[in-house]
Order: C-alpha cells, then sequence, then structure tokens
C-alpha cells in the first residue's frame, strides 16, 4: 500500500530532492513551505509521516508538533532543523517526535530513517509481548493503544505508550536509558539519556498516585527503569 507523505519545509531546494525520493518509494507526497497552511491540512487529513522543518513562515514545527500531539494526531513525525542546536532535538523530541535530522544530511541516510519508521508503524512493539496487559488497576491494550487507569483512559503520546508497554511486556527487567533510546526510537540517540527521563517523569504523572513512590514504573537506583513483577 501506498504510503501518504506531507512535507512542510520552506526550503524549495530541499523539499524537492525529498519529494522526489520519497516518491522513488512510491510515497503520495504532499508538500507545504507554510506552516499554518501546512498544520490545517494534518488536522484534517491522515498521513503516514510528516516530515517537518522547524524554522517556518506561519506556524513554526515546534508549535505544530505541539498542536498535532495534544489533538491526539499521532502519525509519525521526522522533524528537520538547520541549527543543529542540542536544545532543539530534545526540545522536538519531547514534544512527541519520532525521529529529527540535522540539515545538511545524506539523502541515503533520510531514506533510511523513513524506512525504520515505516516499519516500526507496520510491525507491533514487541513480538513476544502479550495483546492486554493487566496489573493491579492498570490495563494496557496494544493492539488498540489504550491504556486504563481505574478505568478511565489516559492521554499518552506514542512514545510513552511505547515505553509503559516495553516495561509492562517484561516485569521485573531492568533496562537502562540508552538501551530505552535504542529500543522506543529506533537506534541509538548517544548523549540524550535524559529524553528517557523525561519522558518517564511523564508517563508517572499520568499512571502513578504518588510519583515520589511509584507502583507501577520503578526504578532500579543507577542503572535505570523497570515495571514492577510484585502483586
Amino acid at each position: 500500500m501506498r504510503k501518504r507523505v506531507i512535507i512542510i519545509e520552506d526550503d524549495k531546494d530541499i523539499s524537492n530532492v525529498l519529494d522526489i525520493h520519497l516518491k522513488d518509494l512510491e510515497c503520495d507526497v504532499v508538500r507545504f513551505s507554510d506552516g499554518s497552511e501546512g498544520l490545517a491540512y494534518c488536522q484534517k487529513q491522515s498521513f503516514d509521516l510528516l516530515v517537518l522543518d522547524i524554522n517556518l513562515p506561519g506556524t513554526n514545527g515546534m508549535e505544530i508538533c505541539r498542536i498535532l500531539r495534544n489533538e491526539r494526531i499521532l502519525h509519525p513525525i521526522l522533524m528537520l532543523t538547520a541549527r543543529g542546536e542540542e536544545m532543539d532535538k530534545v526540545a522536538g523530541l519531547e514534544l512527541g517526535a519520532d525521529d529529527y535530522m540535522t540539515k545538511p544530511f545524506s539523502i541515503k541516510e533520510f531514506i533510511a530513517r523513513v524506512k525504520v519508521i515505516f516499519r516500526r508503524s507496520e510491525v507491533e512493539v514487541q513480538e513476544k509481548s502479550l495483546s492486554l496487559i493487566v496489573f493491579k488497576n492498570l490495563s494496557i491494550d496494544k493492539d488498540k493503544r489504550i491504556v486504563l487507569l481505574n478505568g478511565q483512559r489516559l492521554d499518552l503520546t506514542p512514545k510513552e505508550f511505547d515505553l509503559l508497554f516495553l516495561l509492562a511486556s517484561n516485569p521485573g527487567v531492568t533496562y537502562d536509558r540508552k538501551k530505552l533510546l535504542n529500543q522506543i526510537w529506533g537506534y541509538d540517540f548517544e548523549g540524550y539519556e535524559h529524553t528517557v527521563n523525561t519522558h518517564i517523569n511523564r508517563l508517572r504523572m499520568k499512571i502513578e498516585n504518588d510519583v515520589h513512590n511509584p507502583e507501577y514504573v520503578l526504578t532500579t537506583w543507577g542503572v535505570g527503569y523497570r515495571f514492577n513483577d510484585n502483586e
């Protein structure tokens, strides 16, 4: 099945090159140079990938990402930045972007990243995991990607869900931050382990009665995180 890719990028040369190579992957491509116009389209149309520049006329890329995630539009987002600054990359990931690339970048690497995103969206998060996990008052439905706490649905970002599902699928197993980055983001974001901390903290705020004394996502001090394996 053909993939629909939206590009929001005001650099025409970059947009043209990405368009050509995405069409070689048999993708249907829709392009925008203005952030506000691109955002309006994303809010109305389904897509398989959004390639999103940060610096845009109209609404900037960070704001577009934030708005889409707040509206529970959870399709994959690959962010582009020309700045190469650490805070841009971290902020994009923490807003819910699935990946980022710093300009200038290799088109081969771009296509490789796109293929990883497509594969990740087509396969199950953990092949050996159960479809439904229930622990105490928390239930996690992998197929529907729904989490219930005391019967109430929680509003989790895609990465928060993936983190929770991975940990809950392997209760008692400690994952260090680097391994979580590798498992959830698809490869090693070396030097950005604190992104995991931020996601874990936000996840705990949503699922724990007391974030200082968690009963679901536990800390293995000096190592990483694990899911509770004691009833």
